[in-house]
């Protein structure tokens, strides 16, 4: 059974609702039409009765398909005919199945197979194509190639293809867009292997229109392999089509529709009660990096709790700042943070337990090796851990692993495996993360692939450790939104939570270039339905911020700062209101959190809370008076 939405040309509150319809085994089982404008009540109520069905809310998906129009019209043509006369769709709507662009496919694979899927959107604009003409490599090193031409600025190319090798048991395979005028190093990785197909996901955005272009294969690693390649696909969108697929995730994921039902202690329902709702909290985490300059600094507290649900604090947990010196051991900073964070019910993020960076691991701590290093390693889990047990709902654990190993290459290769096996066991409701850079920032990091990523968090899975979280850093430079939504799609068949957790853009550009790329990755991150928090690493010291500060010493914001306020905008829902219908209720499309609602009827008053979490089906709430 499949459940199709279908757009009409309608919208109320700026949001269009949709003819629902669910298919069966060749006829249709159920359809019902969202409220729409346009309709008085009892032209809905004679919708109703002759669909023999009640209303549902639903938000549209973006693309349009016609094929089940056609099935209504000549399986039920007068509920057909009766729509088209009620004025809930148009003739637009039937014949236009591209009318607002291809549906964005999530699908992404891990495991090498024997067999290739098709291609993604039936190949794009590659339909068909095989590699044109072998590209060969400064080593001599053959690689297909396929001959793009016509690519446009701003638009947003995604890719895929099934990649197998020869000539070794696994290589990593990197896919390159070539032209006379520019060279993409990366936009795509897979850990391709010998006798089976491997999956590669990416994608680009060009900053200039190429005539001619070549999209080539190679390995990474130069060594000498042949490449086979099917199921290649290339699917172009536009602006206006990206932007309609997040905004479709967005509505679908990250809001739910609400019905609030409003009746007398006799259960006979009220019509045109007041209704005024409020989102007093949001669902989904978003915050930012402190540092102890928040400390006393009313002002800063007040910027960031007006913003902000969740916080991480920069550097006041890292082994360097809580043991400068063995047995010197101070917590006085980060419990004073700790007491700013709970008083204004933020969640925090514990960073981090260990840095594989030996230049920020402690000097003492460098000096160490064998069982001295390893008694330290134990006392710095046990000190930190039953210190703060239950206060931080994630820790990173071994920070940056992929590009660093000071520990396993003083301890063994089950060095991280111990770290992570002691912290479960001292905070076992913690989420444990992986945390990493370059791993969304870009593809051509040779350590920290996609396919690298999972690669080492599935090794210390078999190893026993309790690996439950994805933390992803992001500090980019110029972002890639395909190969950003491509990397997420490959993380998200772990099913564990993903998080954003230090995003910044360099500081090598203007401020506001700076907000333009903030924006791109925050509604990257926001629109992917696999993401369940952003942190933005943008602490405020005198001196300014890592990279990128979202306001000045004055707390007058900076581009950045003003995207961020834009967008908390416009994730919430705020306050709203109406009146109760003849059914005594009152429906609307809500994000994702806590709500207050006040319900007005003659000289009676009730107020009541309610919560708003992730569900497919509408939330029924209701209110006596």
């Amino acid at each position: 059974m499949r459940f199709e939405l279908y757009p009409s040309l309608y919208s109320h509150e700026g949001l269009p609702y949709c003819l629902a319809c669910e298919q069966g085994t060749g006829l249709l089982r159920t359809c019902t039409i969202s409220l729409l404008q346009g309709l008085s009540r009892d032209q809905e109520h004679d919708v109703w009765s002759a669909l023999l069905l009640p209303a549902s809310l639903l938000p549209c998906r973006p693309s349009i398909s016609c094929s089940l129009w056609y099935h209504l019209s000549l399986s039920h043509p007068h509920w057909f005919q009766y729509l088209m006369l009620m004025g809930v769709f148009s003739f637009f709507d039937l014949v236009s199945n591209t009318a607002d662009g291809p549906l964005y496919d999530f699908s992404a694979y891990t495991q090498c197979k024997t067999r290739a899927e098709g291609p993604l959107y039936n190949g794009g604009i590659l339909k068909g194509a095989r590699w044109d003409i072998p590209r060969v490599l400064a080593d001599g090193v053959y690689s297909p190639a396929f001959v793009l031409r016509n690519l446009t600025t701003g638009t947003k190319y995604c890719f895929s293809s099934w990649v197998k090798i020869k000539g070794a048991d696994s290589a990593p395979i990197r896919a390159s867009l070539m032209s006379e005028k520019k060279t993409i190093n990366c936009v795509g990785t897979v850990t391709a292997r010998r006798g089976c197909w491997s999956f590669l996901k990416g994608g680009f955005v060009l900053d200039e229109p190429l005539d001619y272009s070549l999209l080539f294969f190679q390995n990474s690693d130069e060594r000498a392999v042949d490449l086979a390649i099917t199921s290649a696909s290339l699917q172009p969108f536009t602006d206006q089509e990206w932007s309609t697929n997040q905004q479709y995730i967005i509505n679908t994921e990250r809001k739910r529709a609400v019905t609030i039902h409003v009746a007398n202690t006799q259960g006979e329902r009220l019509q045109g009660a007041e209704i005024t709702v409020d989102q007093v909290s949001k669902d989904f985490p978003f915050g930012s990096a402190i540092a102890k300059t928040i400390l006393g600094n009313l002002p800063y507290q007040n910027w960031f709790v007006k913003r902000f649900n969740a916080a991480v604090f920069e550097n006041e947990l890292k082994w360097y700042a809580t043991e400068p010196d063995p047995g010197n051991i101070t917590y006085a900073l980060a419990d004073q943070m700790l007491e700013f964070v709970r008083a204004n019910q933020i969640v925090a993020r514990g960073h981090n337990i260990f840095w594989e960076d030996p230049k920020y691991t402690p000097a003492w701590v460098r000096n160490l090796s064998g069982p001295a290093l390893q008694s330290a390693v134990n006392n710095r889990i046990q000190s930190l851990m039953s210190k703060y047990k239950d206060e931080f709902v994630h820790w990173d654990v071994s920070n940056e692993m992929l590009h660093f190993d000071f520990y396993e290459q003083r301890l063994g290769p089950d060095a991280t495996l111990h770290f992570y096996e002691t912290a479960h066991e001292s905070d076992p409701l913690a989420t444990l993360f992986m945390n990493d850079f370059n791993v969304v920032e870009t593809c051509s990091d040779v350590n920290s692939t996609v396919d690298a990523y999972i690669s080492r968090l599935r090794e210390l899975s078999r190893g026993g450790a309790t690996m439950s979280g994805i933390g992803l850093e992001g500090h980019f430079t110029i972002p890639n939104p395909p190969l950003i939504r491509a990397i997420l799609d490959k993380l998200a068949t772990l099913q564990l939570p993903i998080w954003l957790t230090e995003i910044d853009i360099s500081n090598t550009l203007s401020k506001e270039t700076q907000a333009v790329y903030l924006e791109q990755v925050l509604r990257e991150g926001f629109s992917h339905p696999s993401v369940n928090g952003i942190m933005l690493w943008t602490a405020l010291h005198s001196y300014g911020c890592y990279q990128m500060c979202l306001t000045d010493n004055n707390f007058h914001n900076l581009p950045a700062g003003d995207v961020v306020d834009k967008i908390l905008k416009e994730w919430q829902t705020g306050e709203i209101g109406g009146q109760t219908d003849d059914h005594g209720s009152y429906s609307f499309f809500g994000f994702l959190g806590e709500y207050q609602v006040t319900v007005r009827y003659g000289n009676r008053t009730a107020n009541s809370t309610f919560s708003l979490c992730r569900g497919d089906e509408t939330r029924h709430f209701s209110i006596q008076l």
